[in-house]
């Protein structure tokens, strides 16, 4: 008698599983071309920055006093050895934006890095002690917000003194207000669920409650903010440094370059020209970058 043998057949996967969080975020984000393009520019720069020791032709601060304002070397009179040409003291302007790029990102990540942290702290304990403390920490954060953002920045480097420490500071502090909103406002809508509630009765304590129950439920607004926020660093930063009270000169930081270079508009449109679009496109890009974010991760916003 001839026996039949059944192979064993494997277990389709069930049709509604759920995809990988990293593919299913990556699907949306990808689908804001503008954030893709966004991404691939700061991408450039941050490596531009980390290796402009290896980049830039010359040291930022080493002068030529017989090639001074040389124009880019696409213009009549200008030389291949300064393709973007050079300013009023004979320095090599590329050089000098290079090595403003490793600035200003070191600028944009100690700002909110210091912001967003600082900003976590306060919201969560305004979240969680809804009574003075909470009442407290919300009013001076409206005080805050009630100064024009550069004019309360100006306000703090004059106290301090200018430097680019003391800019740095400025920004972080006038910046802070919204994170604090921000976390304060997600961290109240999280307390109300389930969650939180279950994780009281298991006899979570506060600190538990607030930094391993809450605070992940948190962090995809503060994420998208911070992106955002490092483009008005970087933006806040230069204009500090444009009116003399961020980064002082020689330093090769893009703000500083531009107050330098503002008497040679007429002249040596290319002094002014690179620097700027150098803010321009990095701010930019840093701002498509914070869109793609909030419609990646923000629920509401998924189809």
């Amino acid at each position: 008698m001839a026996v039949e043998i059944i192979e064993p057949r494997a277990e389709p996967q069930p049709a509604g599983a759920p995809p990988h969080p990293v593919r299913e975020f990556w699907n949306y984000f990808s689908e804001n071309k503008g954030a893709v393009g966004g991404l691939i520019v700061i991408v450039l720069i941050a490596l531009a920055a980390i290796f402009a020791d290896v980049l830039a032709p010359f040291p930022p601060d080493q002068q030529n006093r017989e090639a001074l304002l040389v124009p880019p070397f696409w213009v009549e009179g200008g030389s291949l050895r300064y393709i973007l040409g050079t300013d009023d003291v004979g320095r090599d302007i590329l050089s000098r934006l290079l090595y403003g790029a490793r600035l200003s990102m070191l600028i944009g990540c100690i700002v909110v890095t210091l912001s967003l942290a600082c900003g976590i702290v306060l919201g969560l304990i305004a979240g969680f002690f809804r009574g003075m403390i909470g009442i407290a920490i919300m009013r001076a954060m409206d005080i805050m917000l009630a100064f024009p953002a550069l004019l309360l920045a100006i306000v703090i480097v004059a106290i301090l003194g200018p430097s680019l420490t003391n800019a740095i500071v400025a920004v972080a502090i006038v910046v802070l207000p919204h994170y604090v909103r921000l976390t304060r406002a997600a961290a109240v809508n999280e307390l109300s669920k389930d969650y939180v509630t279950a994780s009281r009765l298991a006899g979570a304590g506060m600190f538990r409650l607030m930094v391993v129950t809450v605070l992940p439920n948190c962090m995809a607004p503060l994420i998208v903010q911070a992106t955002l926020g490092f483009s008005s660093a970087i933006l806040d930063a230069a204009a500090l440094g444009f009116i003399g009270l961020g980064a002082q000169p020689p330093t090769p930081e893009w703000g500083t370059m531009l107050a330098d270079a503002q008497r040679f508009i007429r002249r040596a449109w290319w002094v002014v020209t690179f620097p700027g679009l150098a803010i321009l496109i990095t701010v930019l890009s840093f701002n498509l970058l914070g869109d793609g974010l909030r419609d990646a991760l923000d629920p509401k916003l998924k189809r």
